[in-house]
């Protein structure tokens, strides 16, 4: 399956995702391929990171010369990370998937961007639909603070989206843990950023836990 994690934004946690997924997908001992198709490229700098520390299991990112629907299908997994920096990367990435996952920051501008990213995924022409899935990244940890549940209430209505309850919080762990090249679960087996990242995992890869 190839699956893009993508939006129209920067700061969505594309490339933290597309990491952490890497490992875990590594872990589990399937073959999976990573590709940096943004310009920024900062899954590619983690991933040096990581090989630098020689953390276990390596990863290897790809860019984007390698979005070729025949270099993909040699993979069991493909997770790519993809930005709007280059949107002739971002159109054939959506063209080669088989779905597009959104992280969505909990503030209204990140809801009417969504939108406008559906849009987008929708004007690419395609043999069939990607599916669309969204969840909440970056939500606030404090129940007091209303604006995530409204956010998630929010993609819950948008047509055309399947909407992932899983969501990801703001956590100084995430930011932590990827700056060290590790994942977050690695770098703490036990905390709520692991414990949140599994369920979000488990959500988008079902069959490898059934």
């Amino acid at each position: 399956m190839i699956t893009v994690i993508g939006s129209l934004k920067g700061g969505s946690g594309k490339s933290t995702l597309t990491f952490n997924l890497g490992v875990w997908l590594s872990m589990a001992e399937i073959d999976v391929q990573l590709l940096d198709a943004d310009p920024q490229g900062t899954l590619t700098d983690v991933a040096e990171v990581r090989q630098e520390e020689k953390f276990e299991p390596a990863l290897e990112v790809k860019g984007r010369s390698s979005l070729n629907a025949e270099i993909l299908s040699q993979h069991e997994e493909v997770v790519i990370d993809v930005g709007t920096a280059d949107m002739d990367a971002l159109r054939t990435a959506i063209t080669l998937c088989d779905r597009v996952v959104v992280p969505v920051p909990p503030s209204q501008a990140d809801i009417w961007s969504i939108q406008r990213f559906i849009q987008l995924v929708k004007s690419v022409e395609r043999e069939r639909p990607a599916e669309i899935l969204g969840f909440i990244n970056r939500g606030d940890t404090h129940h007091a603070v209303r604006e995530t549940n409204e956010a998630a209430a929010a993609l819950i209505s948008l047509p055309d989206i399947r909407f992932l309850k899983s969501r990801l919080s703001q956590r100084t762990v995430f930011r932590r843990s990827f700056s060290e090249g590790l994942a977050v679960f690695e770098l703490e087996p036990r905390g709520k950023g692991a414990k949140e990242f599994y369920a979000l995992a488990a959500g988008l890869f079902p069959q490898l836990l059934s």
